[in-house]
């Protein structure tokens, strides 16, 4: 048995950050149901992180959406939202990621769902929070991996700032609202009480960066300075990052500079007795320069009997055909209601030494209406 089985999850959300906290529920044997505009659904089916297209919609729909049902229904229409209700007073969880003051103009804020639902976990993802001066703005990742000075962590000292490469805010705003969805449903479990879990991208984004920010404050207030070159850290001195050989790239992370001086033969490292942090530029040069003579794997066949933190730097292809990421079994296979098979990632928790698979894909746009109907409205 999985451990949320029995529990019902009514999620308004659209785009990757709510979505991706639905999906994790889901995994965890929840019953996921997805409220979706008529006739368009989620913008996400049509919101393309990709020039892939899925049985018609975007990919990035089908990642963030299998294991969960569709249901149509335009809750604008007092008619209609009044039918929602009925679901909504059997829910375990309601969760939307809507600007702040929407499902309140609608009717469906947490006052008003608990007068039907008294013991609702009612969570939501904003972008800013209730803040006056910036909850209207958009809750977007790029946007907000930039005010929060993310994009000044990643890349070489004079590159600018640099994004990066995941909507990386989105993914941990949605990681943030499953735990607290997951507290929430403890409590009520215990104690038989309902709860508002709020989670803001803004706050997530800059809780990411608690080591960062800790030493900043604790600093003089000094920014951090990435290296000239080969930065993987903005607070780790050498040898600390990624550096290319004669067919690949290398990962060093922390490191003895004479230990690794002797072991890679490198005469010009050995002036530096000790990891001094303030020449890691220098030693950074250096061993750019030496790791660049030799193939990756004639590096990893010294480095590696020594103890020394390193590791080759795969590409999609090369890591698909490791042994260690074979034996994971971390691709599985689902299929939509239509036939339509496609491969993708599984839940990545183990409990009781068990992972959580399902075949069930990506829902059609209303696909489940008429039994959602039936069983929750027309009971």
């Amino acid at each position: 048995m999985k451990p949320l089985e029995d529990y019902l999850v009514v999620d308004f959300s659209q785009f990757l950050s709510g979505p991706s906290a639905s999906l994790r529920l889901a995994d965890l044997g929840a019953r996921v149901i997805k409220i979706e505009k008529p006739g368009t659904g989620d913008i996400c089916r049509t919101l393309y992180t990709s020039d892939l297209i899925m049985n018609g919609e975007s990919s990035i729909f089908h990642t963030i959406n299998r294991n969960k049902e569709s249901f149509a229904i335009d809750f604008k229409q007092p008619e209609e939202r009044d039918q929602l209700k009925k679901l909504l007073a059997k829910a375990d969880v309601v969760m939307h990621n809507f600007r702040p003051g929407v499902m309140e103009r609608v009717g469906l804020s947490y006052e008003e769902i608990k007068k039907i639902n008294p013991n609702v976990v009612y969570a939501e993802i904003s972008g800013y929070g209730n803040h006056p001066n910036l909850k209207d703005k958009p809750g977007q990742d790029l946007l907000l991996q930039s005010l929060t000075a993310l994009t000044w962590l990643t890349g070489n000292q004079d590159d600018g700032p640099v994004a990066m490469g995941l909507s990386i805010v989105d993914m941990l705003a949605g990681a943030h609202l499953a735990q607290g969805i997951l507290a929430a449903l403890y409590r009520k479990a215990i104690h038989n009480s309902g709860t508002l879990v709020q989670v803001s991208m803004l706050e997530s984004a800059i809780d990411f960066q608690f080591e960062t920010i800790t030493t900043y404050f604790n600093d003089g207030g000094e920014l951090p300075v990435r290296t000239k070159n080969n930065n993987a850290h903005a607070y780790l001195g050498a040898p600390y990052g990624i550096y290319q050989t004669q067919n690949g790239y290398l990962a060093l992370a922390m490191g003895s500079i004479p230990v690794l001086s002797e072991l890679l033969q490198c005469e010009a490292l050995k002036q530096f007795p000790a990891n001094k942090f303030e020449l890691r530029d220098e030693i950074k040069a250096i061993l750019a320069s030496h790791l660049a003579t030799q193939n990756t794997e004639y590096w990893l066949a010294i480095l590696e009997p020594a103890d020394i933190w390193c590791a080759k730097v795969l590409n999609y292809q090369e890591l698909f055909k490791e042994e260690g990421f074979q034996v994971l079994d971390f691709i599985q296979e689902v299929q939509m209601i239509d036939g339509y098979a496609y491969k993708t990632t599984r839940c990545p928790i183990k409990i009781d030494g068990e992972y959580f698979t399902s075949s069930k894909g990506s829902p059609k746009l209303g696909q489940d209406n008429e039994r959602i109907i039936n069983e929750f409205i027309n009971c």
